[in-house]
């Protein structure tokens, strides 16, 4: 005879539970499998150089090691570096985010012949890898002088095809009776821009923040290429200085990896709320 807590668990109820306990589970899985590497990254920059390949066998260092991040910045200008990344990023997404809107609003919320073609031949130059536009772009900006210089990292890179897209989307959700009664009362297209279109298209504009300036302050070839002096290096190329001819400083470079997370996920933190209802809102035409 069975107890009646034995029964509690059966039939639908009971798989629901064990569908739960499955599924969180697996999400504990997951959860792993993207703190792992991170968490081998903390353990690997509190190492000494002599313990590493001990970490990199799951093992855990003999002794902690803090001063690696105090020697990061004994090692290499990793203040200058930071500044220049974020600074060129922030000045990269300002202007990206300005352009993308202006032409968004042109190509969903003005009227002029032939709009829709000149759009579909500038989405088309999403489909060009940046690889191919690297060599053009690089004799452009010497024949104008800016090569080595804050201009010649942030020019190339003010304008995009898939920012404008994405606002373009958001603005074709906004209703085009609100542009019409603003201009009824007397609003120039400037003014409905700015007080009707831009408001309702801020989750656009914080998703396009977010990611523009990641993928900026990221930006490894075309500084690479681009930049001589050091004090015009951003981040990613001043870390590679931790890897030389006669090894890789692996526990500083990891530990400078780490300080240099720090702006993206201060941004992420702020915006983040955003970020999920402006993908969202982007992907629905109304």
């Amino acid at each position: 005879m069975s107890s009646p807590g034995a029964s509690r668990y059966r039939g639908p109820r009971g798989r629901d539970l064990a569908l739960r306990l499955l599924g969180f589970a697996a999400l504990v899985v997951i959860a792993m499998l993207f703190v792992g590497p991170f968490v081998w990254q903390v353990i690997v920059s509190l190492s000494s150089l002599a313990d590493v390949d001990r970490v990199a066998n799951l093992g855990v260092p003999p002794s902690l090691h803090p001063q690696n991040y105090t020697r990061v910045f004994e090692t290499i200008n990793f203040a200058g570096y930071l500044y220049n990344s974020v600074f060129v990023a922030a000045f990269v997404t300002f202007l990206q985010v300005v352009t993308s809107a202006m032409a968004a609003f042109a190509f969903s919320r003005l009227q002029w012949p032939g709009r829709d073609k000149v759009f579909l031949l500038y989405l088309a130059t999403m489909m060009v890898p940046g690889v191919v536009l690297m060599v053009p772009n690089f004799a452009v900006i010497v024949s104008l002088g800016l090569f080595n210089s804050y201009a010649g990292l942030i020019i190339p890179a003010a304008f995009s095809a898939y920012g404008t897209f994405l606002l373009r989307q958001f603005m074709l959700t906004i209703p085009s009776s609100l542009d019409e009664a603003a201009l009824i009362d007397g609003a120039s297209q400037a003014r409905v821009f700015l007080d009707v279109v831009m408001p309702l298209t801020r989750p656009g504009l914080i998703v396009l923040t977010i990611f523009t300036f990641l993928g900026n302050y990221n930006s490894f070839f075309w500084p690479l290429i681009l930049v001589k002096d050091d004090h015009l290096r951003t981040l990613p190329i001043g870390l590679l200085s931790f890897d030389s001819t006669y090894g890789s400083d692996t526990p500083a470079l990891m530990a400078a990896s780490l300080m240099a997370m720090i702006p993206p996920t201060i941004l992420f933190i702020a915006l983040q709320r955003y970020l999920v209802k402006g993908i969202q809102l982007g992907a629905v035409k109304g």
